[in-house]
């Protein structure tokens, strides 16, 4: 029995006329509209954290009512797939990835409350760049001076946002940063665990490491939620369980290198969010870094896709390996 989260097709209106007209998008289309609905849970998810860290709640309550509450949306996918699915051959790769993800949410809650939305969200590109760098490290995985060159522009890119020489180097910014390496670092650990392991139970030990990770700071600043703010809290943790499930979905409808670039729509929506709630306008030198790293990032995804279509064409080649270029 599968452990993957699903997520149901449209249903049919009458005719089947809505089900027929979504079937009848490409692999590809879908799977973007997939990653556009997590890029939006994502979001809100945020714009929630700052909300309910604006009303006073403190930072570490919320956090641990996110991992609460999402654990609790992981559960039914979990009881599906059966305790089997938490076996592992690999406890200390879980322990280190699901610790680098608590970290990371914690931090980006933090982000959040003290960040305009947009800052934290183009800070939060630079995982892929983090990712490049452990990938060397830990996985040793070859780089190109292509990629390594593209890899530096992005962090000119946080330089250019966060311009420490200029007096404005904020908390907040270290720690959007530091969220963006602890995601980096529990994508690395996904890569490094055996083929088979379910993404039921990379959530579930998410969940039960934040616990662990806030449950007690959250005991020593705990304050009576209002009404509203456990609606938001309850609403936070659906939103990051149904996004993360949202981009599973994603990437197993379309194609990735299709897909992926569709997350970079977090800005816009970032923007979008942090304009109309907020009041939150980012200005030039955060605009210019934004830039600077999501180019970077298309770069390095357009690079791989070509090297991608390389290696298929490879295979299909009457050539030699070594008359093959693949730069």
């Amino acid at each position: 029995m599968s452990a993957e989260p699903r997520l149901a097709e449209p249903s049919a209106g009458r005719g089947g006329g809505l089900r027929a007209r979504w079937l009848a998008l490409s692999p590809n289309l879908r799977g973007a509209v997939w990653m556009v609905g997590a890029a939006l849970g994502f979001t809100v998810n945020g714009a929630l954290v700052k909300a309910l860290g604006a009303m006073g709640l403190p930072t570490m309550q919320i956090a641990f009512a996110r991992a609460f509450f999402t654990l609790l949306v992981v559960l039914p996918f979990l009881w599906h797939a059966g305790l089997g699915a938490l076996a592992t051959t690999a406890p200390g790769l879980h322990l280190i990835r699901a610790l680098a993800g608590a970290g990371a949410m914690v931090c980006g809650f933090y982000a959040f409350v003290l960040l305009p939305l947009a800052d934290v969200t183009a800070l939060t590109f630079t995982t892929p760049l983090f990712t490049i760098v452990l990938a060397v490290l830990l996985l040793g995985e070859r780089v190109r001076w292509r990629r390594w060159t593209a890899t530096a522009i992005g962090f000119l890119g946080v330089l250019i946002m966060v311009r420490p020489g200029a007096g404005s180097l904020e908390p907040g910014a270290l720690l959007a940063i530091a969220m963006a390496f602890g995601i980096a670092v529990a994508t690395v650990m996904v890569k490094r665990l055996p083929a088979g392991e379910s993404h039921a139970a990379m959530l579930f030990w998410f969940c039960v490491a934040s616990l662990l990770m806030t449950a007690v700071p959250a005991a020593l600043v705990w304050q009576a939620p209002s009404p509203t703010e456990w609606l938001l809290m309850v609403s936070i943790g659906a939103l990051g369980g149904g996004a993360q499930a949202l981009i599973i979905r994603a990437f197993s409808t379309g194609e990735a290198t299709f897909v992926a670039p569709f997350d970079y729509s977090k800005l816009l929506l970032a923007v979008a969010i942090g304009l109309v709630f907020f009041s939150e306008l980012p200005d030039l030198w955060s605009l210019l870094g934004a830039a600077v790293i999501l180019g970077s990032n298309l770069y390095i995804a357009r690079r791989d896709a070509a090297l991608e279509r390389i290696g298929t064409r490879r295979k299909h080649s009457v050539l030699p390996p070594s008359r093959v270029n693949p730069l």
